[in-house]
């Protein structure tokens, strides 16, 4: 996959997963959807000593319980109905390789019990079978999700959370890197219609916009820029960008207290998704990428302070 990265944060990150990598250690990452997460999680193989071997890739929200163990572990024949045959599990298809299990926060309790397992090191029975399994993976896990706060709620094995978390790399929103956004803009667009380019003040939008959706929410923008923009300039009214969404550009705006700064602007943030979560603290703090505990201690502070009120 190919990697843009300009901005100094993600210099940083791309940094640490080439130390990290070195290792044979579990890798947590965290982030907001659409922020790149896979995109980290498969350099952490490509510098490692099994970058030759497989990688093996599944979301663990895109099965049901009953046939993610199946292909996880995989099942021997005669194991339910239409189990004709024995199939190898992700697990053993990865062998000295890597395996990337993303969405690991909505992963269920039963089947947390049986990963936690595996990930220290105990071999394990297909479905039906009769003879153990052992594999030698790195695992790589990722999830946009606070797990300190699904543990504190019981949604989440503080023991599995723990095994997960020996190394945790958190990607920073598209918002947190504004340097990525136009570089990422333009690889987006070569790829539509090499001939395309942006006017100065399309990329200014770019920049300046929250992205609550990312990098996901960046090309599902370019792509719509360039096929519905008239000429071979995309200019601003070309970007399918409601008008009514802040915008931030957090390296230009003063450090002043007030509502034009980088803190009015977060007060405003936190309230917006507040207000679209219905008041739910959780959800509100998954959508800005968050803990829970950060979003209480901020809102005491705002309430402290009168803010909420005014807002």
């Amino acid at each position: 996959m190919p990697a843009i990265i300009a901005s100094e944060p993600m210099r940083r990150l791309m940094a640490m997963v080439e130390r990290v990598a070195r290792s044979s250690a579990i890798v947590l990452i965290t982030g907001e959807s659409g922020s790149g997460k896979e995109l980290i999680a498969r350099a952490v193989h490509h510098h490692s000593m099994r970058s030759h071997r497989p990688w093996v890739d599944l979301s663990c929200a895109a099965l049901p319980e009953h046939l993610l163990e199946s292909e996880l572990f995989g099942y021997d024949k005669g194991a339910f109905s239409g189990a004709d045959t024995h199939k190898p599990g992700l697990f053993e298809l990865a062998h000295q390789g890597t395996i990337f299990l993303d969405e690991i926060g909505d992963l269920d309790p039963r089947m947390q019990v049986k990963l936690l397992r595996v990930l220290d090191g105990v071999p394990y029975y297909r479905l039906g079978g009769v003879k153990k399994v052992s594999v030698d993976v790195r695992v790589v896990a990722a999830t946009n999700l606070e797990l300190e706060v699904a543990v504190a709620e019981g949604r989440f094995r503080s023991d599995l959370y723990h095994r997960l978390s020996q190394i945790t790399l958190r990607v920073p929103p598209l918002r947190h890197r504004t340097d990525d956004i136009a570089p990422i803009a333009h690889y987006f667009l070569a790829q539509h219609d090499a001939a395309l380019s942006f006017s100065q003040a399309a990329l200014d939008v770019l920049v300046t916009h929250p992205w609550p959706g990312n990098i996901r929410e960046l090309r599902n923008v370019v792509t719509k820029a360039a096929v519905l923009a008239q000429g071979d300039i995309i200019l601003p009214s070309d970007l399918p960008i409601s008008p009514d969404q802040p915008r931030v550009n957090e390296r230009a705006m003063p450090l002043d207290p007030g509502s034009n700064s980088i803190e009015g602007m977060e007060r405003r943030m936190i309230m917006e998704a507040l207000a679209a979560t219905g008041g739910h603290q959780q959800k509100a703090a998954a959508r800005l990428g968050i803990s829970r505990r950060t979003l209480s201690r901020k809102l005491k502070l705002y309430d402290s302070e009168g803010v909420r009120a005014a807002l």
